[in-house]
């Protein structure tokens, strides 16, 4: 395989001495064993007959652009609309505080951050017609969670009274290595949308 990029599952050679699809990576044995095996449930999935679920990826590209614009390409979207029977659920992936350019913003103000985390999920879910009102679950991580908790949940809690949530969202915080080292929060989010007919 060359070193230009791969687009297709089906185009990488399985070979020892095969570059990845950056170019910069060879295939471990291991990883070869786990890539034929996944190419036969891949294979297997792609014959499984039953109705799809209606999905279709979401961006606000005012305030954060797309991962896979990134200098270094992250292979995710923003976030996911799932169509089920009565109700639209959104799933928007870790947001942190990043801006149109994918460049991470107001380094070490760890509370600015978090305002700027809430001001692109708050985008991305009016991106579909949504609001907080209709968030059910958040996932927060934080890169020094014994540091940054109490800031954390003065922000939140600020955040949330302007708001006027009753009840909030359910949630669990977590310390973690963010992606980034000069990111300090990054939050997922969950939103259902009752359909009203």
């Amino acid at each position: 395989m060359s070193a230009e990029a791969k687009t297709s599952w089906d185009e990488i050679e399985v070979k020892k001495d095969v570059d990845d699809f950056s170019g910069n990576h060879k295939f471990s044995e291991a990883e070869l064993l786990e890539i034929e095996a996944l190419r036969e449930l891949i294979s297997w999935s792609k014959t499984v007959q039953r109705p799809r679920i209606q999905k279709s990826a979401i961006s606000a590209p005012k305030v954060l652009n797309e991962a896979y614009d990134y200098e270094r390409p992250s292979s995710f979207s923003r976030g996911l609309r799932v169509e089920l029977p009565g109700a639209t659920m959104l799933f928007i992936s870790g947001t942190a505080s990043v801006d149109e350019n994918g460049k991470t913003i107001h380094v070490g103000d760890f509370r600015a951050q978090t305002w700027r985390t809430f001001r692109n999920i708050t985008e991305l879910l009016a991106s579909e017609g949504a609001t907080w009102h209709d968030v059910v679950r958040t996932t927060c991580y934080l890169r020094d969670i014994e540091r940054d908790y109490k800031d954390f949940n003065e922000v939140r809690t600020q955040f949330y009274k302007e708001l006027g949530l009753d009840p909030l969202p359910a949630s669990t915080g977590i310390q973690a290595r963010i992606c980034r080292e000069d990111l300090l929060v990054e939050i997922e989010a969950i939103a259902i949308i009752p359909h009203s007919d």
